[in-house]
C-alpha cells in the first residue's frame, strides 16, 4: 500500500489546460473519490495517476517516490474501466489471472490467487464461466479481481458504475466500500454521480473546470460548502439558491423581511441557500427562520417524503412535506426554514459567508 501525492499537477492539450496545478495528498488507505460535472478533469486527473496521460507540469508522487516518467505497469497500480474491459473468450478464472501472465509465480502459485481472489469477491463458483453468462454486477466484480490479483499498492476506479441500472449501482457502492474495507488498500474513485460520492468515500474531492474547489469528509462538504457550486453539487435534492440582500441586520429573500439572524456585517447581495430537507410546507409559521407562501408547482410523492416544487417570487424552489401529505398542484402553501439552516454566499464571488 501507498500514500498519492499531487504537486501542481498540470495536463495540456495544445494550448487548451485541462488540469490547473492541482495539489493533493490521498493517505495510505484513504478511500478517496473525485466528483464533478463532465470535463472537470477528474478522469484526466485519474489517468495521470495510472500512467495513461503524461504529466504536462508537476510532480506525482506514490509512496514518496516520483513515479512522472515510470510506465503503467511500473507504478504497480491497478485500474477498473467503466467498460469492465474483461475479455469474452476467456473464462472468469482466465479474466481475472490474465494480470498475472508475466509474472514470475509458478502455475500453482497463480491458481492459488484466483481461487483466493475469486472467493473474496464471492465468484469462486463462476470461474469456469464466461463473461455472457454473467450479470452486470458479476461482470463488475471479475473487473475487480483481474485488479486485486496483482496485490497493487492503490486500485483506480474510473466510473465503474456507470452502466449498472440503480439497484445494482447501490449494491455494488456497499460491494466495492467492504473490500475496500477488508484489504485496506488505497483507492482513488471518478464519479460524476454525488450519491457515490457521499456514501463511499472517506474524503471528496470536489472539481470543476479543471480545478479543485473543495477537499473533505462528506459531512464536512454537505453542512459546510465553501462556494455555490459545492453546495448545489453535494446533496440531493441539490440546494435551493434564491437571491436575498442584507442591510441593517435585516436579510430581505424574495419580499419576505427576515431578522434576529447572525449575518455577516460586509455582505450585501447575497445568495442564500436552503437545502430542501430544512424547508419544510408546515402550518406553523412562526419563530425565527425563514417563512414564506408560494403556489405549488409540481410534486413528487418519495413514499416517506414528498418533494414540493414552489414557486417563491421569481424562484422556483424545493421544499418537503411528510410522505401522506401531498399538496395539490396550483395550491398555497407556507414553508419555513429554521434560523441555522440558511446559507449565505457572496453574490459576486459566489464564496461562502456563513450560516444564518
Amino acid at each position: 500500500m501507498a500514500s498519492i501525492e499531487l504537486k501542481g499537477l498540470v495536463k495540456e492539450y495544445g494550448k487548451t489546460r485541462a488540469v490547473h496545478g492541482i495539489d493533493l495528498k490521498i493517505e495510505d488507505g484513504e478511500f478517496v473519490v473525485f466528483v464533478g460535472p463532465s470535463g472537470c478533469g477528474k478522469s484526466t486527473t485519474l489517468r495521470m495517476i495510472a500512467g495513461l496521460e503524461d504529466i504536462s507540469g508537476g510532480q506525482l508522487l506514490i509512496g514518496d517516490e516520483v513515479v512522472n516518467q515510470r510506465e503503467p505497469k511500473q507504478r504497480n497500480i491497478a485500474m477498473v474501466f467503466q467498460n469492465y474491459a474483461i475479455y469474452p473468450h476467456m473464462t472468469v478464472g482466465q479474466n481475472i489471472g490474465f494480470g498475472l501472465y508475466t509474472s514470475k509465480l509458478t502455475k500453482e502459485e497463480k491458481q492459488k490467487r484466483i481461487a483466493e481472489t475469486g472467493k473474496i469477491l464471492g465468484l469462486e463458483k463462476l470461474l469456469d464461466r464466461r463473461p455472457a453468462a454473467l450479470s452486470g454486477g458479476q461482470r463488475q466484480r471479475v473487473a475487480i479481481g483481474r485488479a486485486m490479483v496483482r496485490d497493487p499498492v492503490a486500485f483506480l476506479f474510473d466510473e465503474p458504475l456507470s452502466n449498472l441500472d440503480a439497484q445494482l449501482r447501490s449494491q455494488m457502492r456497499m460491494e466495492i466500500k467492504s473490500l475496500h474495507r477488508r484489504l485496506g488498500t488505497t483507492i482513488v474513485y471518478v464519479t460524476h454521480d454525488q450519491v457515490e460520492a457521499m456514501t463511499m468515500a472517506d474524503k471528496i474531492v470536489v472539481m470543476k473546470d479543471g480545478h479543485i474547489l473543495q477537499v473533505g469528509t462528506p459531512t464536512d462538504l454537505y453542512e459546510n460548502p465553501q462556494d455555490v457550486f459545492t453546495a448545489r453539487f453535494i446533496g440531493s435534492p441539490s440546494m435551493n439558491m434564491v437571491a436575498g440582500t442584507v442591510a441593517s441586520g435585516v436579510l430581505n429573500v424574495e419580499g419576505a423581511a427576515i431578522s434576529g439572524l447572525t449575518l455577516p456585517a460586509e455582505a450585501n447581495k447575497v445568495l442564500v441557500g436552503i437545502r430542501p430537507h430544512d424547508l419544510v410546507v408546515t402550518e406553523d409559521v412562526g419563530g425565527s427562520g425563514l417563512s414564506a407562501r408560494g403556489e405549488v408547482e409540481a410534486v413528487e410523492p418519495l413514499g416517506s417524503e414528498t418533494l414540493v416544487h414552489v414557486k417563491l417570487g421569481d424562484s422556483l424552489i424545493i421544499a418537503t412535506a411528510p410522505g401522506r401529505v401531498v399538496p395539490a398542484v396550483g395550491s398555497t402553501v407556507s414553508i419555513k426554514a429554521e434560523a441555522g439552516s440558511l446559507y449565505l454566499f457572496d453574490a459576486a464571488t459566489e464564496k461562502a459567508l456563513g450560516r444564518a
